[in-house]
């Protein structure tokens, strides 16, 4: 069955057809909450909520392609997990300087791999973490994120750059050694 099938049963309240879009979707979706919230068992709530919220908005849903449909998901998730950390007052915009700056060149996490820069990204204050996640993997600009998160620019821009300055401390504080290269 085509995924635009599989929409179509669902919506008529297939629960084989559900079962089977959350089986295809699940896996990565975990993986976004996990990005925003530390705890597992948080990641997998908030996983069952963005999904009991995408299954209840199924009817509405034009079908204009899967990437489309990963899109629609992920931003369901991601806003889950902001609601989450608004609720639960994890979201702190960290004022004080945290992260002290560090000389590495600017693309050493182009050196790690998915894992390694998870479990850096994960230990960060949910403020940094928050920022980077929209900014550097959802690619929003700061005037996005600071209309979602209700911060301004300026915050925004902030929180980016010292929750870059602290991975780069963390990937010194862990002898983590990278030949820099040369600039011309």
């Amino acid at each position: 069955m085509t995924i635009p099938e599989l929409i179509k049963e669902a919506k008529k309240g297939s629960t084989a057809a559900q079962r089977y879009l959350f089986d295809l979707l699940s896996d990565k979706m975990l993986m976004v909450c996990r990005r925003y919230v530390r705890n597992q068992q948080d990641a997998e709530e908030l996983l069952l909520d963005g999904f009991y919220k995408f299954f209840k908005s199924l009817p509405d849903l034009s079908y204009q392609g899967d990437a489309a449909l990963h899109s629609w998901v992920k931003r369901i998730m991601i806003n889950e997990c902001l609601m989450f950390l608004r609720k639960k007052s994890a979201f702190v915009v960290v004022s004080e300087h945290v992260a002290e700056t560090v000389a590495l060149e600017e693309d050493v996490l182009n050196n790690l791999s998915a894992a390694e820069i998870f479990n850096l990204v994960i230990q960060l204050p949910a403020g940094y973490r928050t920022v980077f996640n929209l900014y550097v993997i959802e690619g929003m600009n700061h005037g996005e994120i600071a209309g979602l998160l209700g911060i301004s620019e300026g915050t925004s821009k902030s929180q980016l750059s010292k929750a870059k300055s602290l991975l780069q401390k963390m990937l010194v504080q862990q002898n983590i050694e990278y030949v820099k290269r040369k600039t011309q």
